[in-house]
């Protein structure tokens, strides 16, 4: 008699009109955003050029000294796209004990994105790390022709060190979007470029995450405070993002 009375709530006429009224309006607006000529789905954007085939001599002065791949299908699985490079780089302008001389740069490319994907806020969190502080910034590029303010994302996680003794530390790591052709600092960003262009077909999203450090005699690593850090970007994004846009991101406004 219990579930009888359950069904029979579910069948009154209020409850069923409310199901009409709501299957309608999700109906209705999707005739209403195809009418208006609103793409709800939208077609794939590649980039210009592989990020693999980055011309390195147009990153000088950065060398490119490792390239690494993932060799696990479901590390990459969980990427949601193999359109990425994780290169590490040196730049020898900066003394052998400078903990800015190395940059380990990971970008990720997403021809057709439905979702945003995961932040270095998640994936080092998920990776047993603590984030201990998140500050959005800005930093202004002034290079030939390019002429921006880049809003960047500033993190500073804690770990385990990877030296003789396991001492705890702490490590900044920063990351930009770069999306439909406007730069941002964070998912909301992100979302709000995806879904700004309803009337346009196509969609891409591209994140660039940057952490500096250098190596000890002993094999650990040590990294940059704030101001170095911060510094140490805007340098690297000067040479880095007129040649992404350039050379590999799709053009916006063609």
């Amino acid at each position: 008699m219990e579930g009888k009375s359950i069904i029979k709530g579910y069948l009154q006429p209020a409850f069923v009109l409310c199901i009409v009224i709501l299957a309608a309006g999700a109906i209705g607006r999707t005739a209403l955003i195809k009418g208006l000529g609103g793409y709800l789905k939208k077609q794939p954007l590649p980039l210009k050029k592989s990020l693999d085939l980055i011309d390195e001599e147009s990153l000088m002065p950065y060398k490119v000294i490792n390239k690494q791949k993932q060799e696990y299908e479901d590390v990459v699985d969980s990427l949601g796209t193999e359109d990425y490079i994780m290169w590490t780089l040196e730049d020898k302008r900066e003394p052998v004990n400078s903990p800015v001389r190395k940059c380990l740069l990971f970008i990720t490319y997403y021809d057709l994105p439905d979702l945003v994907p995961h932040t270095p806020e998640l994936c080092y969190v998920g990776g047993g790390n603590r984030l201990i502080r998140a500050e959005s910034l800005a930093v202004e590029i002034k290079t030939g022709n390019f002429d921006k303010k880049i809003p960047i994302k500033y993190l500073i996680f804690g770990g385990r060190g990877n030296n003789f003794l396991g001492q705890d530390i702490e490590f900044p790591v920063l990351y930009c979007f770069y999306v439909n052709g406007y730069y941002g600092n964070g998912r909301a960003d992100a979302r709000y470029y995806l879904n700004k262009y309803f009337f346009h077909k196509y969609s891409f999203f591209s994140k660039v995450e940057w952490m500096f450090y250098n190596d000890t005699e002993f094999g650990s690593q040590f990294f940059p405070g704030r101001e170095d850090a911060v510094e140490a970007s805007r340098t690297l994004l000067a040479v880095l993002l007129p040649v992404l846009e350039t050379e590999h991101w799709p053009d916006w406004n063609k």
